[in-house]
Parts: structure tokens; C-alpha cells; sequence
């Protein structure tokens, strides 16, 4: 692959961090890749560009991971329904949300509560498949 220009490795960095930090703050809405172009000022393919050489990722991806890394955070806490828990994240059917969350954690979003409500109250079924 040809040796890329500093000051567009640069630009891709900048468009990059900026794409993460919006998606960090707003990922419980509907977001999109268009959207995020026009506010960091760029073009979508110029997005998606920072997306693959600087993330190693998709706007898609990135925007799930983020929805499900906190989606794993509410639930552990245990105090707020799956509903509810989608809903926070950015997903409105809860169906859609709980097949997301089954394959990025390999475990349902129910099934994930209870192990942690286990783990933390030191189940001894959890400490030993630890």
C-alpha cells in the first residue's frame, strides 16, 4: 500500500477523534454516517476513509460497540428493565437490540444481568468458571 501523506493521515486522525468523541456523547440517538460528516465537515466517503485507516472499523461498528459497551453498563446495575436498557442506547425495538447485544457479548441481555448480579454477590457457580 502507497505511503500516505502526513497532513492526510492528519486530517483522517482529526475527523476520526472528532467522529468518536460525537458518538461517545450521543450515541442514545439515531444517529448516522451522513449526519456525523456534515458536523465534522467532511464528505461521507472521507469518513468512512478515517473509519477503516485510523479505526480499524466501520462508523456502524464503532456506533454499536459504544451502544453495547453501555448497554453492559446498565444492566449491571440491574435497575433499569431490557426495554428501558434499549431504549437509553439508541434502539427502539428491543428485539433489535437484544440480537445485537447477544452477538457482541454471546450472551442475552437478561442472561448477562444475572451472571453479573451473581459475580457480584460471589456466586460460587461464577468464581469457579472464572
Amino acid at each position: 500500500m502507497p505511503q500516505q501523506r502526513s497532513s492526510t493521515v492528519r486530517l483522517r486522525t482529526s475527523l476520526f477523534e472528532e467522529a468518536v468523541a460525537i458518538v461517545s456523547e450521543e450515541y442514545e440517538r439515531d444517529l448516522a454516517l451522513d449526519e456525523i460528516a456534515r458536523r465534522v465537515a467532511s464528505s461521507r466517503r472521507q469518513l468512512q476513509r478515517a473509519y477503516a485507516e485510523i479505526g480499524h472499523t466501520t462508523f456502524r461498528s464503532h456506533l454499536t460497540a459504544v451502544r453495547m459497551d453501555a448497554a453492559a453498563e446498565l444492566l449491571a446495575r440491574g435497575t433499569l428493565t431490557v426495554r428501558e436498557v434499549a431504549q437509553r442506547v439508541g434502539y427502539r425495538q428491543p428485539a433489535q437490540f437484544a440480537k445485537a447485544f447477544r452477538r457482541h457479548h454471546g450472551m442475552a441481555p437478561s442472561t448477562y444481568r444475572s451472571r453479573r448480579r451473581m459475580a457480584v454477590a460471589g456466586h460460587p457457580a461464577i468464581r469457579a468458571a472464572a
